[in-house]
């Protein structure tokens, strides 16, 4: 740090240690961390050079401990850099209301789409888990086969149920049955995945969706696939860690798997991957540095309009957020904050794994639009809970 500039601390609550998405969650806080050294060592913003590691937090991916660890950190900071986890993000949203506080996403939630639900507050950035499931089914049926059937294991709460919710208004608007709807939840609350996966080999849907954490996906693709099952499996964007290669379950993870993202990735063309790569001192432990580095890019374009309209504070950013227009430098599409999102214009980056390349996997198509989005009418949050 330059200590001869200001310093504006912006606060991360995010699972680094002990929760079901730490790994991913320590990949996205190190794209951030490149990030903002580099934002530092172009001049920071305002004069101020921007750390995000003296309040950094871990909750573990738990409600109760965000809420704890936010408390804690409130006073002492002028934003949020990430707020990973959407029921964690609303556990705090009331406070975050009443304390002026903006933050930088870590969910996909479609309700931070609506200023409705997400109270003008989070910094949203690429599609919603909603879309992304009807993206997915799209990209899955010009890629592969119209499916026969669908089955879908999601976590409860709203980031599985979003992409449920997804998945089954791609059903109806394609005449697909839903073979298979299951709600689970993470090994370290229900032990196993042996009944997601009971009700799926019973089912025998064509394609099975998943929105769930990476060690889920390994069991549960492993012992379908192990159980008889011969369909494909299609993931939300956590399901997928580099580590998942190093599983019993590597074989048919390779062979029947994809997973989309809603920004360009390490092997992406764009502008703003070549400077994620760059800024790199190693290759990442996984594909959540990317994450990390394209979800930062509204955060800066709030501080920097915020620092040119006068002094920075925390009511001159819930101000400036309207009529906000965040660009990654083409690593997503532009999103413009303040009015409610139009989910027709969504992208999807798919990928599959790729035991030969840098962090495991290669891009198969970039920036897929499928016909779906434009016959789904969006009036609000797919999961609303």
């Amino acid at each position: 740090m330059d200590e001869s500039k200001g310093c504006i601390y912006l606060g991360v609550l995010s699972d680094l240690a002990d929760g079901p998405f730490s790994a991913l969650g320590k990949s996205i806080d190190d794209g951030q961390q490149a990030f903002w050294r580099e934002v530092n060592e172009s001049g920071g913003i305002g004069g101020y050079e921007i750390d995000i590691t003296t309040y950094r937090k871990n909750t573990g991916y738990e409600p109760q401990r965000h809420r704890a660890e936010y408390e804690r950190i409130e006073p002492h900071v002028l934003a949020l850099a990430m707020s990973l986890g959407t029921a964690q993000t609303m556990s705090v949203l009331p406070d975050m209301e009443e304390d002026d506080m903006i933050t930088g996403s870590g969910t996909l939630w479609s309700g931070w789409q609506y200023g409705a639900t997400d109270r003008h507050l989070v910094l949203d950035y690429g599609y919603s888990y909603c879309a992304e499931a009807i993206l997915g089914l799209d990209w899955f049926s010009a890629e592969h086969y119209l499916p026969g059937g669908i089955g879908i294991v999601a976590f409860r709460g709203h980031y599985g149920s979003d992409y449920a919710t997804g998945a089954m208004r791609w059903a109806f608007a394609n005449g697909v049955p839903v073979a298979a709807r299951v709600d689970t939840g993470p090994n370290s609350e229900v032990g196993d995945q042996d009944g997601p996966v009971a009700t799926i080999l019973a089912a025998q849907p064509d394609v099975v969706l998943l929105a769930t954490g990476p060690s889920e996906t390994a069991e549960i693709i492993g012992k379908l696939v192990a159980g008889g099952y011969r369909g494909r499996f299609l993931g939300s964007t956590p399901t997928w860690n580099r580590a998942l290669l190093e599983t019993p379950a590597a074989e048919p993870i390779i062979a029947l798997y994809n997973y989309t993202s809603p920004y360009d990735g390490w092997d992406g063309t764009s502008q703003g991957a070549a400077k994620a790569r760059a800024a790199s001192p190693q290759e990442p432990s996984n594909w959540g540095y990317h994450l990390g580095w394209a979800s930062s890019y509204p955060v800066k374009a709030l501080l920097t309009k915020a620092a040119e309209a006068g002094p920075l504070n925390r009511a001159a950013l819930r101000r400036e957020l309207a009529g906000l227009t965040a660009n990654s430098e083409g690593m997503a599409p532009d999103q413009r904050y303040g009015v409610d999102a139009d989910p027709t214009q969504e992208r999807a980056v798919i990928s599959e794994p790729d035991p030969t390349a840098q962090l495991g996997s290669r891009t198969v198509a970039a920036w897929f639009q499928g016909p779906t989005l434009e016959r789904v009418t969006f009036d609000g949050p797919c999961a609303r809970l």
